[in-house]
């Protein structure tokens, strides 16, 4: 696993557990070109490993340069990136998604990053391992029938950025 940095021309903010063995957002914004209200993409995936206001890792430093550099029509005018996961525990190998590793508030963070949100990305690849979870994360969703909804290929970790995107169909 290495250390990533966050791109240049970001500001980055990290909400945390008191304990902090759990991250419930990542919010990574930047001036959206041409001015005016810019949009929103909250990006779900499954659980965070090390990043954080300071520091990115290889999932959020490739949502960052997918959202804000590399083009991609669905992304224009986007000026703000809501990272948040299914599990809030923050954990990089051996990851087994017992229900501890949801965190105590990270439903609240996801229901409220939805809410927020343009644009919704999922972003933990084509398959879901946790189908408790995807229900959670599905009803969620429903709530917000209104966003463009968008599914990543694969996990950001293991992904190119060619052809990445693609609407999801409920």
């Amino acid at each position: 696993m290495g250390i990533y940095r966050h791109i240049d021309g970001v500001q980055v903010a990290a909400a945390f557990s008191p304990c902090r063995r759990y991250r419930y957002r990542l919010e990574v914004t930047r001036n959206a070109p041409g001015g005016g209200h810019p949009l929103t993409v909250c990006a779900i995936l499954q659980n965070p490993s090390v990043a954080d206001a300071d520091i990115a890792d290889r999932s959020v430093q490739f949502l960052e340069k997918l959202v804000f550099m590399k083009g991609v029509p669905q992304f224009a005018g986007v000026g703000r990136l809501i990272i948040v996961n299914q599990f809030a525990l923050i954990q990089t190998r051996g990851f087994v998604g017992a229900e501890t590793d949801i965190g105590p508030d990270n439903d609240r963070h996801l229901a409220r990053a939805i809410a927020e949100a343009d644009i919704i990305l999922i972003a933990w690849g084509k398959s879901n391992a946790f189908a408790s979870r995807k229900q959670v994360v599905d009803r969620l969703l429903a709530e917000q029938s209104d966003k463009l909804l968008l599914q990543g290929k694969s996990h950001p970790s293991r992904a190119s950025y060619t052809g990445y995107v693609a609407t999801r169909v409920v």
